[in-house]
């Protein structure tokens, strides 16, 4: 869509500004296209830890609908904070809110094999981590050097590690399917292949929008295929439709409040990274879309709206919610800075939540389908990971930390019953792997000297200690 037929170069600028409806209203749906997948996703991972989610026979299945539902809904209410705003609740800004996988390491060893009754501990978790999110607005601007790219690098990758083996059982056939003959067949795979291939090929091979929506259209495919072949069945779909509500509202305190210390040491210690991923986020809108730095008003109401938008999900049976990096890239690729084309994509959000039928065809995605789109998905999170850690200077000092971090926080993921003698609390927050990495590496990098000689590391690296620098070599035309 050609920017200069939706307004003057000035007025694409201004967050202010808003383009004519019939312009307006496909742009935001736009944005809110780029992110649906990702948006949803998390409900059914944690669905399907507790064992009510995909390829589940539980009796507690339906619930996946109402997660479902609740994401979409609160992902739409958090992101008109952000756009209209409340007070100082809010950034001004086109920041689109979202569902965020980084607290996922946190919240599968909370509800693992629990069922509907681990939700009570983790919507305590999500309203108190949101409070303190929302606090952390007071001071952001005073605890960004505590998180420089090592730490942040550093955690996403251990985020989109963690997931992983999850985009590859889902495309396996799931959990419960372990130890079947249909567990890893060519058919399950299959479904799952057809999803990656579309996905590259629209991601590499097209521009505009079908880049941008490159999982989606991916999924659709797959979603077809597997009901030409048999893996899901058309009398499926149609039930789940015939079944689900035209119209439901949300049920305050569905699932019950629960306090366990557990979930809110990692909720709380969680919401520092999510907090600072959104002034990193604000700052890349207001550089791709105004060209210019962001301002401390709009860092900080963006970080008050993060903490709001989450404590009032989880009231209601919804997932923590952070600003959406997919959309730093799409408001650079459009130039349209306007705040009010993201309302309209979060009033759209907000309808398809208050509509239960939009879910019931999303949960019969098969999960082979799923795991596809998790794949790539899970494996972006890696590679962001990696990208930010570029911007380390990796020094030798640099290379110790990451290097016991990742040993620790790694091993822990791959190994929980290393630290089985522990307490229920302590155990859950070491397994998620991600809460001991970050923990270590931000110590490490307060505490450590600047500087290690070579000598300090050469003995513990076998002669591979490297030596990145964090920067592009210069080409100085030789």
């Amino acid at each position: 869509m050609a920017a200069n037929s939706i307004g003057t170069p000035e007025q694409l600028r201004d967050p202010n500004y808003t383009p004519a409806l019939q312009r307006a209203i496909p742009l935001g749906i736009q944005h809110v296209l780029a992110m649906f997948v990702s948006n949803v996703t998390p409900a059914i991972i944690v669905a399907g830890a507790a064992g009510f989610g995909f390829g589940s026979n539980s009796p507690d299945f339906p619930e996946l609908l109402y997660l479902i539902q609740m994401s979409m809904l609160f992902a739409g209410i958090a992101t008109l904070l952000q756009t209209i705003t409340i007070g100082p609740v809010g950034a001004a800004l086109p920041i689109v809110q979202g569902t965020s996988f980084a607290f996922i390491p946190i919240m599968i060893p909370l509800v693992a094999g629990k069922g509907v009754d681990g939700l009570a501990a983790l919507f305590g978790g999500v309203i108190i981590g949101g409070l303190f999110h929302a606090f952390l607005g007071l001071f952001i601007g005073k605890i960004r050097f505590a998180l420089p790219p090592l730490v942040t690098g550093l955690v996403v990758t251990m985020i989109g590690l963690a997931l992983v083996k999850v985009g590859i059982q889902y495309a396996a056939g799931g959990v419960p399917a372990i130890g079947t003959p249909e567990y890893g067949s060519l058919l399950n795979w299959s479904a799952a292949l057809v999803v990656i291939f579309v996905t590259l090929g629209l991601k590499f091979f097209t521009s505009g929008m079908l880049s941008v929506s490159a999982v989606l259209i991916g999924l659709i495919v797959g979603y077809f295929y597997a009901l030409g072949v048999g893996i899901l069945e058309w009398g499926a779909v149609t039930g789940s439709w015939e079944r689900s509500a035209a119209f439901a509202l949300p049920q305050p305190f569905k699932y019950g409040f629960e306090f366990s210390a557990a979930a809110v040491i990692g909720f709380c210690l969680m919401a520092f990274i999510s907090a600072i991923e959104t002034v990193g986020d604000v700052s890349g809108v207001t550089k791709g879309g105004a060209g210019r730095e962001a301002t401390e008003k709009e860092i900080q109401g963006a970080t008050y709206a993060d903490g709001v938008g989450t404590a009032l999900a989880g009231i209601f049976g919804g997932f923590p919610n952070t600003s959406f990096s997919q959309n730093v890239g799409l408001i650079a690729m459009t130039g349209v800075m306007s705040r009010h084309v993201v309302t309209c994509g979060a009033i759209f959000l907000i309808i398809c939540g208050l509509v239960p039928k939009v879910g019931g065809i999303i949960r019969t995605v098969p999960i082979e389908v799923l795991g596809g789109g998790v794949i790539v998905m899970f494996g972006m999170v890696v590679a962001a990971g990696i990208s930010m850690l570029s911007d380390v200077v990796w020094n030798r000092r640099n290379m110790v930390i990451f290097a016991i971090a990742l040993s620790i926080g790694l091993g822990l993921q791959l190994e929980p019953g290393a630290v089985a003698g522990l307490p229920d609390t302590a155990r859950i927050l070491m397994t998620s792997g991600l809460l001991p990495a970050a923990f270590i590496a931000i110590i490490l990098n307060l505490v450590l000297p600047e500087e290690l000689s070579e000598e300090a590391t050469e003995e513990v690296s076998g002669g591979l200690h490297g030596h990145g620098s964090g920067s592009l070599p210069v080409d100085d035309g030789r």
